[in-house]
């Protein structure tokens, strides 16, 4: 067997050129910088086996919904039920029966560089997309729950096509014109629903961010509006703005 040099194999490795009996001959290699380089292949391929293998786990809905005959599945997810001040936003997304991408899971267990990455694959990639935002002033109104299924609802009639089947993150809606199943923890259950909380998300996190650009001291760009002890004692400090959730965070307003 011909001797590489470290450098060169680091190379093959990173470029995946190197097939299995040529790696597995490379074993008997007693330079450590080269069992270095295999030790990490391996990590690497248990890794991307993992993420297939929970991608297969996370497509189970679709796919029986697939084999029952529907066309077009979407999946629906919102964010931001929890916090003191800012939107509930949801959306609702239609993947591609052959959609594919690795790592795709509940955003919030993922790095912000993932989403926003994620966030532009799903939009290019998509079938058809929607994204509702429902200000605090209408949570206020109608409370937080309905306020978040008005967003959802509206999610769902942005699609075109209509979807045959909707996969919902724990709200059941029972106004659709299709068929719906609620999935507890959903967005860790199925694709569609990933997906779906990824673009609601990143779009609220955006949206939060801008409102750092008005209202600096209450931390919106780090807290997302979440009742953080800095946000809470900025609160009691300075009163609430037009865009905190007054049935949440009942203090005088902000001068």
């Amino acid at each position: 067997m011909e001797h590489q040099s470290i450098a060169v194999l680091k190379q093959l490795f990173e470029a995946d050129k190197l097939d299995e009996t040529y790696i597995n001959e490379l074993k008997s290699d007693e330079r450590k910088g080269v069992q270095h380089l295999i030790e990490r292949y391996e990590r690497q391929k248990l890794t991307e086996r993992a993420l297939e293998e929970n991608f297969i786990r996370m497509s189970r809905h679709e796919q029986t919904r697939y084999a029952e005959g529907c066309r077009y599945i979407a999946g629906i997810d919102e964010a931001g039920r929890g916090p003191l001040a800012g939107p509930v936003v949801a959306a609702a997304v239609i993947l591609p029966r052959d959609f594919r991408l690795l790592g795709l899971n509940d955003s919030k267990q993922l790095t912000e560089k993932s989403r926003d990455n994620y966030f532009t694959t799903i939009k290019n990639e998509a079938v058809s997309y929607g994204i509702s935002i429902v200000d605090s002033q209408k949570i206020d109104q109608v409370n937080i729950y309905e306020a978040t299924k008005l967003a959802m609802y509206d999610a769902i009639h942005q699609l075109a096509p209509f979807p045959d089947h909707v996969l919902i993150d724990a709200v059941p809606l029972d106004q659709l014109p299709c068929t719906s199943e609620a999935i507890t923890k959903g967005d860790q259950e199925s694709v569609s629903i990933a997906a779906a909380s990824i673009l609601a998300k990143v779009t609220r996190d955006r949206l939060m961010k801008d409102l750092h650009q008005k209202y600096p001291i209450y931390g919106f760009a780090s807290n997302m509006g979440y009742g953080t002890k800095h946000h809470t004692d900025m609160l009691r400090e300075h009163g609430v703005t037009p865009y905190h959730r007054k049935s949440f965070a009942p203090v005088r307003n902000a001068e």
